[in-house]
């Protein structure tokens, strides 16, 4: 345990005196790469629990979706965060037709003037989401390890699950099962029917004080060092390749096109096009042949 404690205020250490000869001047390009797990079991069609066979199926096509890679490029004040381009491996679709429709933009960041701006393409309509950082209220705690050179301390955070579309339609397509159900069952015990999901989650984010920067991927940071490794309840985010004021010039792009809203309003237009989508898609069992089902990573 001493031994432990020791290690510990020897890297803190460490890392402050890297804090002081960094704090001048400091500029990089991070590399990451992010794995997203789905719980299939959650989903079903008509009552019945998916095969072994196609949950294996839909991983595999489900991939290039659920693992990524990208880049955060960043000065002392500004950043931003982007997807890298790759190659699609035939039968390793994005996610379906709707993967097509709904993609989101690089993440920009002013730390000194606290800015966020986001280009979201949602079926062809670009939407610039600008708003305020929204930091959260990390805890520092007393636990740390390396991640290549770069020693690394805990922080963890809580907040409020932040739902996109792809979950959105999953959320309202699961409560309109369970209406069907209620509808055939005794109303009497309706409030016992309705599972209820969990509406936040625990931020467990890495951070190294050796680079002295408050950025990390996606949309977060504000702790005393750059984030290295960040995990949230199904997604974990690693950094694999750290490059410290490279002789070029470093590229912070500012995303300038679409209608402006701010996070509020652009939650509401994305809950009421799920909204829209699930009626649209969820019918088609009614309307014959569940022409709706091939369409989100189906056949």
């Amino acid at each position: 345990m001493i031994i432990k404690y020791v290690r510990s205020i020897a890297m803190l250490l460490i890392g402050l005196f890297a804090m002081t000869a960094y704090s001048q001047e400091i500029k990089g390009v991070v590399t990451y790469k992010t794995k997203t797990s789905i719980d299939l079991s959650r989903f079903s069609r008509d009552g019945q629990q998916m095969t072994e066979q196609r949950k294996k199926q839909i991983m595999e096509r489900m991939k290039n979706f659920l693992e990524k890679e990208y880049t955060l490029s960043f000065t002392k004040d500004e950043s931003f965060y982007k997807e890298e381009a790759r190659l699609e491996t035939p039968g390793q679709g994005g996610g379906g037709r709707f993967g097509g429709g709904f993609t989101q933009g690089g993440i920009y960041k002013s730390v000194s003037n606290n800015t966020y701006a986001q280009e979201n393409n949602m079926f062809g309509k670009v939407f610039l989401i600008k708003d305020t950082i929204n930091n959260l209220t990390w805890e520092l705690v007393k636990e740390s390890k390396m991640i290549g050179q770069y020693p690394v301390f805990k922080a963890v955070a809580t907040r409020d699950i932040e739902q996109n579309l792809f979950s959105r339609l999953g959320r309202r397509g699961r409560n309109n099962q369970q209406e069907k159900k209620n509808d055939s069952l005794d109303t009497a015990s309706t409030e016992d029917k309705v599972a209820e999901e969990p509406k936040t989650e625990t931020i467990t984010a890495w951070y190294t004080p050796m680079i002295p920067a408050s950025h990390g991927p996606a949309e977060f940071g504000g702790l005393p060092g750059l984030i290295l490794e960040l995990n949230t309840g199904n997604t974990t985010m690693l950094c694999t390749k750290v490059v410290l004021n490279p002789q070029e010039e470093i590229a912070i792009e500012v995303p300038e096109k679409g209608k402006k809203v701010t996070r509020e309003e652009y939650r509401k237009i994305v809950d009421e096009k799920a909204k829209e989508m699930s009626e649209r898609f969820g019918g088609g069992n009614r309307r014959g042949n569940g022409r709706g089902r091939g369409r989100f990573g189906g056949n």
